[in-house]
Protein backbone atom coordinates (compact mmCIF):
# COMPACT_ATOMS: atom_id res chain seq x y z
CA UNK A 1 0.00 0.00 0.00
CA UNK A 2 0.78 3.29 -0.84
CA UNK A 3 0.88 6.81 1.82
CA UNK A 4 1.09 10.03 1.06
CA UNK A 5 2.35 13.30 2.82
CA UNK A 6 0.86 16.62 1.66
CA UNK A 7 0.59 20.27 1.46
CA UNK A 8 -2.99 21.73 0.90
CA UNK A 9 -2.85 25.71 0.43
CA UNK A 10 -6.03 27.14 1.94
CA UNK A 11 -8.54 29.83 0.51
CA UNK A 12 -6.87 32.10 3.13
CA UNK A 13 -3.00 31.30 1.62
CA UNK A 14 -2.01 29.37 4.80
CA UNK A 15 -0.20 25.98 4.56
CA UNK A 16 -2.16 22.78 5.94
CA UNK A 17 0.08 19.54 6.11
CA UNK A 18 -0.79 15.76 6.41
CA UNK A 19 -0.75 12.09 5.53
CA UNK A 20 -3.77 9.81 3.62
CA UNK A 21 -3.67 6.51 1.89
CA UNK A 22 -6.12 7.77 -0.60
CA UNK A 23 -4.80 11.31 -1.62
CA UNK A 24 -7.90 12.40 -3.62
CA UNK A 25 -10.47 11.30 -1.17
CA UNK A 26 -8.83 13.02 1.52
CA UNK A 27 -8.38 16.29 -0.37
CA UNK A 28 -12.20 16.20 -1.37
CA UNK A 29 -12.64 15.61 2.03
CA UNK A 30 -11.02 18.78 3.34
CA UNK A 31 -13.05 20.97 0.60
CA UNK A 32 -16.46 19.24 1.37
CA UNK A 33 -17.16 17.12 4.09
CA UNK A 34 -17.18 17.29 8.11
CA UNK A 35 -14.62 14.36 7.52
CA UNK A 36 -11.92 16.97 6.63
CA UNK A 37 -9.78 18.63 9.01
CA UNK A 38 -11.07 21.49 11.59
CA UNK A 39 -8.84 23.32 10.35
CA UNK A 40 -9.40 23.75 6.68
CA UNK A 41 -13.32 23.27 7.01
CA UNK A 42 -13.49 27.34 7.45
CA UNK A 43 -10.51 27.88 5.22
CA UNK A 44 -12.11 26.46 1.56
CA UNK A 45 -11.11 26.05 -0.81
CA UNK A 46 -7.55 24.04 -0.31
CA UNK A 47 -5.44 23.24 -3.40
CA UNK A 48 -3.24 20.71 -3.17
CA UNK A 49 0.32 22.20 -3.90
CA UNK A 50 2.87 19.51 -2.61
CA UNK A 51 2.61 15.61 -2.16
CA UNK A 52 5.32 12.67 -1.76
CA UNK A 53 4.49 9.05 -1.33
CA UNK A 54 5.83 6.45 0.73
CA UNK A 55 5.83 2.70 1.31
CA UNK A 56 4.81 2.66 4.79
CA UNK A 57 2.40 4.68 7.13
CA UNK A 58 5.63 5.21 9.75
CA UNK A 59 7.50 6.69 6.72
CA UNK A 60 4.79 9.04 5.86
CA UNK A 61 4.30 10.15 9.48
CA UNK A 62 7.37 11.03 10.11
CA UNK A 63 7.93 12.53 6.96
CA UNK A 64 4.75 14.20 7.69
CA UNK A 65 6.29 15.30 11.19
CA UNK A 66 9.14 16.73 9.68
CA UNK A 67 7.25 18.93 7.36
CA UNK A 68 4.96 20.07 9.90
CA UNK A 69 7.83 21.38 12.01
CA UNK A 70 9.36 23.82 8.72
CA UNK A 71 8.85 27.06 9.03
CA UNK A 72 6.71 28.58 6.39
CA UNK A 73 9.12 29.77 4.24
CA UNK A 74 10.85 26.52 4.11
CA UNK A 75 7.26 24.96 3.20
CA UNK A 76 7.34 27.29 0.37
CA UNK A 77 10.49 26.38 -0.55
CA UNK A 78 9.41 22.94 -0.82
CA UNK A 79 6.19 23.58 -2.86
CA UNK A 80 8.66 25.52 -5.36
CA UNK A 81 11.13 23.63 -5.90
CA UNK A 82 8.96 20.95 -6.26
CA UNK A 83 6.62 22.68 -9.22
CA UNK A 84 9.35 24.15 -11.02
CA UNK A 85 11.05 20.49 -11.60
CA UNK A 86 7.74 19.47 -12.79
Amino acid sequence: MIFFVYILECADKTFYTGYTKDLQTRIEQHNSSCNGAKYTSCRRPCNLVYSESFVTRSEAMKREKEIKKLSRSKKLELVLNTSSAQ
